[in-house]
């Protein structure tokens, strides 16, 4: 949990940082672009200039006063932040003219300077800063320069930079408010569950089936809680279930050895008679034989009373009874087993089939098809499965051939009892039950399933009712 903490602190703090570099490159760049307008207030006076020094070159004793017509040859189309230029003269008296001069244009901002002429032009260049600085100072210190009128620039700032580093700062920030959205949306509704259970698998583990799993209102971990609780009363009724089945052939075996003992006893008692020379006629010894016979009998059926319990209810198996398509199972085969024999490079066929109704339960026949790929899978060679169908006395047969080394002759009578296992295991993990349990449910299913030794791999044979 800290580290995840961790993360939604770091992922803000990087959002920070990228937001002020954003700000200061943005205002940096605004900056250098700000006194754009100047630049091109200075081009305007010097166009103004060089107008004026034409002028001054053909009429060399002319006095510039009215400079309307230089201001109207200049071309504004090239400039893109001035947009117009006014022109007062100094000798300007109309009241209503000066007001709109310095009223400005609605919607732009102004800036509005002298204009100073030279009797004798130069070439030199004009400060537009200087001369709003310094205008009385040129005045009276230029004696050759007069003051002709006043210009007023107007112009307008593009704010397209701006309005850009504002548009990327708010998708920035909107980014950043969305994954902190999501994160807390997984802290509260995966991690803080999720961390909570993080010790109950554990207690499962370790046999501890006491209490109630809390249930969790969201979608994600609901279905889940609600799995491992089922599982959690699936644990408890077994061990409940299996500590009951226990006691049960404890106290079986405990009758049956006190039941032998009786005609154990009978048998060592004729015994020793016979051997002592007790029974001195035919028909006593004749009779002694017959008693130790009996008595041989009752203690067979008492070990086989032993064997059947020691076998019985070894896993309690349930089957609920229906019908399905056989086109159920063959796509449960591809879909599940397809991807798994492509990785493993085994080859798997399965050959045509009547799309019959058929009657069992089709997750229990899910399971028992596991266990045969499964078998297939441990003692075959890998090489390649085999699935084929075909009918018989109205049943519908489903063969699974896998190659690989066959089981041999002693091994291959005993393949469906509990706790065996071949001679072909080779070391691989197992308890022996796989093909018991197929045969149990298969029973219960009223089907049958039977094994069959080819010379280059084993079959299966699972028979279903139709």
């Amino acid at each position: 949990m800290k580290k995840y903490n961790r993360l939604m602190i770091l992922s803000f703090a990087i959002y920070a940082v990228l937001a002020i570099c954003m700000e200061i490159a943005g205002k940096n760049q605004q900056e250098e672009k700000s006194q754009f307008y100047k630049v091109e207030m200075n081009r305007i006076l010097a166009d103004i200039e060089v107008e004026a020094k034409k002028i001054h070159l053909e009429k060399p004793d002319t006095k510039m006063t009215d400079v309307s017509e230089m201001i109207q040859k200049i071309n504004l189309h090239g400039y893109r932040e001035i947009q117009s230029v006014a022109y007062l003269p100094i000798s300007e008296t109309d009241i209503d003219a000066i007001q709109n001069f310095y009223s400005g244009v609605n919607g732009k901002e102004s800036r509005i300077y002298p204009l100073y002429l030279n009797s004798k032009v130069t070439d030199e260049s004009v400060d537009i800063d200087a001369k709003a600085e310094t205008t009385e100072d040129k005045s009276s210190d230029m004696a050759e320069e007069y003051l002709a009128g006043y210009l007023r620039f107007d112009y307008q700032r593009t704010a397209s930079d701006g309005v850009f580093l504002f548009r990327i700062q708010g998708a920035l920030l909107l980014m950043e408010l969305f994954l902190l959205g999501i994160l807390f949306y997984l802290k509260s509704h995966l991690i803080k569950p999720f961390h909570r259970m993080r010790e109950m698998t554990y207690e499962l583990s370790k046999g501890n089936l006491q209490g109630e799993v809390k249930a969790e209102k969201n979608q994600y971990l609901g279905k889940f809680l609600w799995g491992l609780n089922e599982l959690k009363d699936a644990l408890r009724v077994s061990r409940k279930r299996e500590i009951e089945l226990q006691k049960e052939k404890k106290m079986l075996l405990l009758s049956l050895s006190h039941d032998i003992k009786t005609p154990l006893n009978m048998i060592k008692l004729y015994g020793k008679a016979l051997e002592d020379g007790l029974y001195p006629t035919d028909s006593e010894r004749m009779n002694a034989y017959r008693q130790i016979g009996e008595k041989a009998v009752q203690i067979e059926n008492f070990v086989g009373e032993i064997v059947k319990a020691s076998k019985e209810d070894i896993v309690h198996i349930e089957v609920e009874r229906g019908e399905f398509y056989m086109r159920e199972l063959v796509q449960w085969i591809g879909t599940f087993y397809g991807e798994k024999c492509a990785l493993r490079k085994c080859s798997l066929t399965i050959d045509e089939y009547q799309n019959r109704i058929l009657q069992g339960d089709i997750h229990r026949l899910f399971e028992v098809f596991e266990n045969l790929f499964a078998n297939a899978f441990k003692y075959g060679d890998g090489c390649s499965i085999h699935i084929s169908f075909y009918e018989e006395d109205y049943c519908q047969l489903v063969r699974v051939f896998n190659t690989g080394e066959p089981v041999s002759e002693k091994s291959f009578v005993h393949l469906f009892d509990s706790f065996f296992r071949g001679e072909n295991t080779r070391g691989q993990q197992g308890n022996g039950l796989g093909l018991y349990i197929c045969r149990e449910i298969m029973h219960k299913m009223g089907g049958e399933i039977f094994a069959e030794r080819e010379t280059d791999g084993m079959a299966f044979v699972v028979v279903l009712p139709m």
